[in-house]
């Protein structure tokens, strides 16, 4: 699955007098791009609330468009509006390819609330989010993302009814996060089981970056499935959690050491997209990579660089598919069980995908893509 990409020529800043130059490429992008086809782009702005959101719908081919709510500041941007468009239309699309995979009857959205949430959200300003996700009369489900909550969407359900991921106590299913750790440990039996021929971690080295929402949940299977667990994170407090809960749980110090970590069998990126890039998949010691982060192949060609090294790819929006099998069911009358149940398929998926790869002569990444557009073009 490719990412969506401003068009040749097309730069990310505007110039006085031009209209906007970044602004008019992303609407080519919209329009124009073959990797971008999306049905529907909403600008949000509540001018009271202090809220400014984008919502774009890929695809509503399969059902109603499913997925979650980033808040995030894109400070690293030189134009943050733009940065959230592209992230949007980036995170739908590959909803749809991810909620085809996982057998659900929904088609990709995804939101992004522009700031930082730990100055700007307020209650006032998540029900104005609300009612927009609530102007799209049902085309679009919310959930939580990077950067959202639980409490968060029990806030955006006081203002729409097409709202998931609320507490149990608002009729919800409460932290998606469970089932996404769960889903991911599942691609990664599958990955043991294409490499070693036998699906367990048992005695295997797998290193985590980002032990947030996720990556916490992910250190627990691997630890009761007999791993040896190496994490770091941007955060500090997220790092001392996990190695107070586990001491034997080791931590290093940033990414790249990491990623360069001897003896490592399997990396997961389980914090923000972007994460194999040109520089990364050189440094790699790893035989795998399963993590939960979206979007982790940072351009297209990663997926052929990581292949042309013998480092079998879990595509991201395969096993990261958990969380939103959760949310899914809420829509149904949450039964764990029944979720959980389906979130385990994430194996023989995953299983499907490599050996789709393997008879096709292409990088697993492809071999996904094509099974969610069959499904998606039926």
């Amino acid at each position: 699955m490719t990412d969506v990409l401003p068009p040749a020529g097309q730069g990310s800043s505007s110039s006085a007098g031009d209209g906007g130059a970044g602004e008019a490429g992303l609407v080519r992008t919209l329009f124009h791009s073959e990797r971008g086809g999306h049905e529907q782009v909403v600008l949000c702005q509540d001018r009271e609330s202090g809220l400014k959101a984008v919502i774009a719908l890929h695809s509503t081919a399969l059902g109603p468009a499913l997925g979650g709510t980033r808040f995030h500041a894109y400070d690293g941007s030189g134009n943050p509006e733009e940065a959230a468009v592209l992230d949007a239309l980036n995170l739908a699309r590959g909803m749809s390819y991810k909620n085809a995979l996982a057998g659900l009857d929904h088609g990709g959205g995804k939101a992004v609330i522009i700031g930082d949430p730990e100055l700007i959200k307020t209650e006032a300003l998540l029900r104005a989010y609300g009612r927009f996700v609530a102007s799209l009369g049902g085309r679009y489900v919310t959930a939580c993302d990077v950067g959202t909550y639980v409490q968060d969407m029990d806030v955006v359900a006081q203002e729409c009814r097409w709202t998931t991921g609320r507490s149990p106590e608002n009729g919800g299913a409460g932290d998606s996060s469970v089932l996404t750790a769960y889903g991911v440990f599942q691609g990664m039996r599958a990955s043991a089981q294409k490499l070693w021929g036998d699906p367990t971690l048992r005695d295997r080295t797998v290193g985590i970056a980002g032990v947030g929402k996720v990556g916490h949940h992910l250190v627990e299977h691997l630890l009761e499935d007999g791993a040896h667990v190496v994490v770091t994170d941007v955060r500090e407090a997220s790092v001392r959690r996990v190695l107070d809960a586990h001491p034997e749980v080791r931590a290093v110090d940033g990414t790249e050491a990491l990623i360069r970590t001897e003896g490592l069998d399997i990396y997961a990126p389980c914090a923000l997209g972007g994460a194999l890039n040109d520089e990364t998949v050189p440094a790699l010691t790893a035989r795998a990579v399963c993590g939960a982060a979206n979007n982790q192949l940072a351009h297209p060609g990663v997926e052929k660089d990581l292949a042309g090294r013998g480092i079998l790819y879990a595509p991201d929006y395969v096993v990261n598919s958990g969380g939103v099998i959760q949310v899914a069911d809420e829509l149904h009358g949450f039964d764990f069980a029944r979720a959980k149940a389906k979130a385990a398929k994430i194996f023989d998926t995953t299983v499907a995908i490599f050996e789709r790869a393997e008879a096709d002569g292409v990088p697993p990444v492809a071999a996904a893509d094509r099974l969610a557009e069959q499904r998606m073009a039926r």
